[in-house]
């Protein structure tokens, strides 16, 4: 089996299905994460699933997804707004990286509108709830 593909995801995910479900949706990270490996084996991939709040345990799961992972699709929640860390973490990878979001952070506030992390990626899909996790596999796959 190739290498697995890792998602990563940022701040305040683990909350997700308690925190605003207006916005991100009933579903748990615990959900999207037995979405994600059933519909990564499905394909053939082991997939590698991680979550923190803290920034610089996000920067190290980058780096060991592109010393040890095929691919990568990441979350970075809050920190896509504001981490220039993750920004240049993720410009050092030469595998392919997804950015997912579960709302469209171009329809929200204005401070969410900005992405470090696009500009670093791969691609980016957004807005489609948990669907986007699996889309950002689907599209991490056929670019492998």
């Amino acid at each position: 089996m190739p290498n697995p593909i890792y998602i990563i995801n940022g701040p305040n995910l683990n909350l997700l299905g308690q925190r605003e479900p207006d916005i991100y949706g009933h579903q748990t990270l615990a959900d999207i994460e037995s979405s994600c490996r059933d519909h990564a084996a499905k394909a053939g991939y082991d997939i590698v699933f991680k979550q923190s709040n803290i920034e610089g345990e996000l920067v190290d799961m980058i780096q060991e997804a592109g010393a040890k992972g095929c691919a990568l699709v990441i979350n970075p929640a809050a920190y896509t707004h504001s981490s220039i860390a993750l920004h240049d973490a993720l410009k050092m990878l030469t595998i392919p990286t997804i950015e997912v979001h579960l709302s469209q952070p171009a329809a929200r506030e204005t401070f969410r509108q900005i992405s470090y992390v696009s500009m670093a990626v791969t691609a980016t899909i957004s807005g489609l709830g948990a669907n986007s996790y699996i889309l950002g596999l689907d599209a991490a796959t056929k670019l492998l």
